[in-house]
């Protein structure tokens, strides 16, 4: 078993009796924990927390499709030579406080198998719409179909055993055509289900990237978090993913947790870079609604958007002192990393397929889904729907793109990049400038000292990536925040 180098002598911790406020720095040892503040409101018009832009629009846009249009309509017209893969699984063995996705606790005896039947029958009706064939089983013929990446998520992919994840791998070879030892693929896991034979199946297929979702070392932070796991669980969840000898390893961390200060922050940076990861994803804590740490309130604390930036700045600049080179506000590479293709929004490009009841699909003028739920009532009951589903040949739920739409979504994956929005790029695509489109906006963040214009490039500073959670839905279109403010939460 692989093993990091020794990183000195563990955190100790005391239970939370602290009344310090959170973010006070420690004054000695041992260390104490805060328990958490009442969080009553929603986020401030000025918190730099609004919203994780990871997908525009956010599927709280997304509406029921009256008309319910054929797959094989919507994708007649599309480019089809350098399409995305994406199969969700919604399992997982525990939910996080902080969760708020597409996942279930738990499968009754069956229903992985029943959701990977779905699965199936969902695959053969997509390639039969991408092909512009009747749907059927079986191998699809390549025809001008062609996948540059693939990525499982959820959930938890890795919930599912050995053998099913094999399954998992042949419907996206198979049914779908996607070459996955050709092309980046993507696993997420977590620490409990990244065992030996799963992790053997993943790298046999072709993984090229594990993404652990570790959030913190520190065992008390971890359940804090509502995340129950032991360190040396996930030390040794690490080791096995090293033996499994996958080119790159993303291990996921969380800032913001109560009672976390600047020491126990840098302590589990150092400890996941004792392993060398290829890439680190630095997440801000968010409490949501209907989550299990939205029970106490959410969002609306000036101490705590104070603590979370304070805390990103340690950790971006911790990383890059250590060899990592930023990517986007949370994304951050080694720089000797090999490369992987496509980074973070890329991925939400137009040409996505989303396969599951969890996953999107982008077409020009249409992304579409299944329904949305955060609530675990009716999370079961949309799963239990899509098992039982004989026709998935047309769109449910979505989200219409016009060509405003269009320039604000390509504007935003580019922007909250670390590179920025290339302006001919753009002027190539729109037959326009971004300052034509978005003059006021670009004008409001370069005020701020958030944006600069280089000419050639319009690149956030080092402070607008910092606030990237905040300039994401400054740049929202005003019905898309319209639809998102008149959703139902389930």
């Amino acid at each position: 078993m692989t093993t990091p180098p020794a990183t000195g002598t563990p955190l100790t911790t005391t239970p939370p009796t602290s009344t310090l406020p959170i973010g006070t720095p420690p004054t000695g040892t041992p260390l104490t924990l805060t328990p958490a503040p009442a969080r009553p409101a929603p986020p401030r018009d000025d918190s730099p927390y609004q919203h994780y832009v990871y997908a525009y629009p956010h599927k709280t846009a997304y509406r029921a499709l009256p008309d319910r249009p054929a797959l094989s309509a919507l994708w007649a017209g599309e480019p089809k030579d350098a399409l995305s893969l994406y199969l969700h699984i919604p399992f997982c063995e525990v939910r996080c406080g902080f969760c708020n996705l597409f996942t279930r606790i738990g499968a009754p005896d069956g229903l992985t198998g029943a959701y990977l039947d779905a699965l199936e029958r969902q695959a053969d009706a997509v390639r039969a719409a991408l092909d512009g064939t009747p749907s059927g089983g079986g191998d699809s013929a390549s025809g001008a179909v062609h996948f540059a990446t693939a990525a499982f998520g959820g959930g938890t992919p890795t919930f599912l055993t050995a053998a099913e994840l094999d399954r998992l791998c042949d419907i996206a070879e198979h049914r779908m055509g996607a070459d996955l030892r050709a092309v980046p693929l993507s696993v997420e896991a977590s620490p409990a289900t990244a065992t030996a034979d799963r992790l053997a199946v993943l790298a046999d297929r072709g993984a090229t990237r594990l993404s652990l979702g570790v959030q913190s070392f520190v065992d008390t932070e971890a359940r804090a978090a509502v995340r129950p796991q032991r360190r040396a669980d996930v030390e040794a969840a690490l080791g096995r993913v090293r033996d499994a000898r996958v080119p790159v390893l993303n291990i996921d961390l969380i800032y913001g947790i109560d009672g976390q200060t600047e020491e126990t922050w840098r302590h589990s940076l150092d400890a996941a870079l004792a392993w060398r990861p290829e890439e680190l994803y630095l997440y801000p804590l968010y409490v949501r609604p209907l989550t299990g740490l939205g029970r106490r309130g959410t969002d609306a604390d000036p101490a705590w958007d104070a603590q979370r930036l304070r805390l990103y700045r340690a950790g971006r600049d911790h990383l890059l002192a250590h060899g990592y080179v930023q990517q986007s506000m949370r994304m951050f590479r080694r720089a000797d990393a090999p490369p992987q293709g496509a980074d973070d929004y890329a991925c939400q490009t137009d040409g996505m397929i989303g396969l599951g009841c969890g996953a999107r699909s982008y077409t020009r003028g249409l992304h579409y889904s299944f329904d949305y739920a955060v609530g675990m009532h009716e999370i079961r009951g949309i799963i239990d729907a899509y098992v039982t589903t004989g026709d998935f040949s047309r769109a449910e739920h979505g989200h219409a793109m016009d060509e405003d739409e269009a320039r604000r979504r390509h504007l935003l994956q580019s922007l909250l990049q670390a590179e920025g929005l290339d302006v001919a790029e753009y002027r190539a695509r729109f037959a326009a400038a971004p300052a034509d489109d978005f003059g006021p906006e670009l004008d409001r963040l370069a005020a701020l000292g958030w944006l600069t214009d280089t000419s050639d490039r319009l690149v956030l500073t080092p402070e607008g990536l910092a606030h990237s959670d905040a300039i994401g839905p400054r740049l929202f279109s005003p019905a898309v925040r319209a639809a998102m403010a008149a959703y139902e939460r389930k």
